[in-house]
């Protein structure tokens, strides 16, 4: 069966376990790959910003980190919990450690990477702390730049919430 939602998707959390999707049904998620020493990694803070502030009404911002890019995410799961923690206060949902891009990419993201395009039509995920806005239908509803900070959608994130 092909995917046709967020919510046909499972990972495995930052702790090990399972982590299915489908339990997200019906919020709007903000999902993003993540890295610990990156230029963007201060964005850690604004995501956790998005998340105490919208999960009430219905946010939920999940970190997937990933060390394909410059080796900026070196660490063991349990490393990158503690820091993610300790530097930046996360606490909205962390993955283990997965690839975005090529055969060996976690099967959400090159859904993710299909449903949403980036520049010129490229699919692949071009840096760490690129974000999908994924609607309360469990369909992609944009798909952010590193450089976009998570202040910036702001907008995008009130209007699929009203949605």
């Amino acid at each position: 069966m092909a995917e046709s939602s967020i919510y046909d998707f499972e990972a495995l959390s930052i702790e090990g376990k399972p982590a299915h999707l489908g339990t997200q049904r019906g919020k709007v998620l903000l999902i993003v790959n993540t890295a610990s020493r990156c230029g963007f990694t201060p964005q850690f803070a604004g995501l956790e910003q998005l998340w105490r502030e919208y999960r009430d009404r219905g946010l939920v911002v999940v970190g997937f980190p990933s060390n394909e890019f410059a080796g900026q995410d070196p660490g063991s799961d349990a490393e990158i919990a503690s820091f993610c923690q300790r530097e930046y206060g996360v606490s909205f949902p962390m993955m283990s450690k997965v690839q975005v891009n090529g055969e060996q990419a976690h099967p959400l993201w090159k859904w993710l990477r299909a449903a949403a395009p980036g520049v010129l039509g490229t699919e692949a995920i071009k840096w760490n702390f690129t974000k999908f806005l994924v609607g309360r239908d469990g369909q992609v509803l944009a798909r952010y730049a590193p450089k976009d900070t998570p202040d910036s959608l702001r907008a995008d994130i009130e209007k699929a919430l009203a949605a």
